[in-house]
């Protein structure tokens, strides 16, 4: 699974758990990061559940990240990719049904951990690994943990897996501009489809039905995973530009689907979109968030490509407002406007940040310039309360190359 919510956590997360996890009782780690994670965040399938509950993703996870296993994050497993969130792995399981007599593909094995989580669920798992080092490396790790079900191989993800077809379901964990023709092909009429589609820093994850020969979207939420690879990057038509960094869907206007999202951002916890237009700053929405429960995920991300050697910094504005807003855990931990950075191979190069915010407070218009790093490529905005508590409400949001 090649899922980038890896930088989610990194300033604000990890430093207070490294010293936090032993995997002697993984059983007791995993069961408290399903509860905390997975099930309040609204997953409700008790068999998937179950199945998040009984997977040793410590297995699956290189060992010097071992002690991260069960927390709601991804981790790197190598060659610039990661193992995806327990959330996000058991949210698309969920969406897509498993049922006791499906065979089902995978697009992107990654570590094994999602084909290990479909395995007690389905008939078969089929996954493909376009990564022969990463593709290897799992089946090793499923045939020692007797996936017995799961079947692997190296290959290019975009043509399936045909001698294996139809497929039930399919599941794919790497973003095509738009699925692929021979995936539509080899899934069977009535089946079902789960796959992030759109550009390299916007897309959203959908669930399609195969129905008289075509599929039937649903849009679910906005996500950002790697691209697919081998043809699919071949025949991608939008590039991202790095010289000209933007924000998406910055006032909020644009929803997703009938699920009141935010077209263009991911992973929003303890928020929601507000549709007030006496209130808004711009159009008729702004994001609210709010937490009682000190340490809560609270927050909201955005993917950008930014090119260091031709932009040197990043000028940001945006509206801001508070209500009775406290520190987190820590009396250091209040909200902040969070840009983090990493270079061509995805590593972290650090972060700058506009704020804090603190109290209650009327809107404002709150201005700021972050330098940037001269290796980066990429970078992730982040928003909400980060772990404080109280409202925290924020609209209208510009970035904008500037020297």
């Amino acid at each position: 699974m090649r899922y980038l919510w890896i930088f989610i956590a990194l300033i604000y997360v990890v430093p207070r758990i490294v010293s936090a996890q032993s995997l002697a009782d993984w059983k007791s780690l995993c069961e408290k990061m399903v509860e905390d994670e997975i099930v309040n965040a609204g997953v409700k399938n008790v068999r998937v559940i179950d199945a998040v509950r009984r997977t040793p993703r410590h297995e699956f996870v290189p060992l010097p990240q071992r002690k991260y296993a069960y927390y709601d994050m991804a981790l790197p497993i190598g060659e610039q990719q990661t193992i995806s969130p327990p959330f996000v792995v058991a949210f698309m399981t969920e969406q897509l049904d498993p049922q006791p007599s499906d065979r089902v593909l995978e697009i992107g094995t990654g570590s094994g951990y999602q084909a290990a989580i479909l395995s007690p669920l389905v008939k078969d798992v089929y996954s493909i690994e376009i990564v022969p080092e990463l593709g290897h490396r799992a089946a090793r790790t499923l045939k020692r943990l007797k996936y017995d079900n799961v079947h692997t191989k190296v290959g290019d993800g975009f043509l399936g897996w045909p001698e294996a077809a139809p497929f039930d379901k399919i599941i794919v964990t790497c973003s095509p501009e738009q699925v692929p023709q021979p995936l539509v092909d080899q899934l069977a009429e009535g089946g079902q489809m789960v796959v992030p589609v759109g550009e390299r820093y916007s897309q959203n994850l959908y669930l399609f039905r195969k129905t008289d020969g075509g599929l039937v979207k649903e849009a679910l939420r906005g996500t950002f995973f790697v691209p697919m690879t081998g043809q699919a990057e071949s025949n991608r038509v939008k590039q991202p530009n790095p010289k000209n960094p933007e924000i998406e869907n910055g006032d909020f206007e644009e929803l997703l689907g009938e699920n009141d999202l935010p077209t263009g951002w991911y992973y929003l916890r303890q928020g929601k979109v507000v549709t007030n237009p006496s209130e808004a700053r711009s159009g008729e929405r702004y994001i609210e968030f709010e937490a009682t429960e000190p340490g809560r995920g609270s927050q909201l991300l955005q993917s950008f490509a930014v090119d260091g050697r031709e932009v040197k910094a990043l000028k940001v504005a945006f509206d801001v407002k508070g209500d009775a807003i406290g520190h987190g855990p820590k009396v250091t931990d209040w909200p902040h406007l969070v840009v983090t950075f990493y270079d061509e191979r995805r590593a972290t190069l650090g972060s700058e940040v506009i704020g804090p915010f603190r109290g209650t407070f009327d809107w404002y218009r709150q201005r700021g310039t972050l330098s940037v790093p001269v290796r980066s490529r990429e970078a992730i905005l982040r928003i909400g309360l980060l772990g404080a508590t109280g409202k925290l409400s924020i609209d209208d949001i510009e970035l904008a190359a500037g020297r």
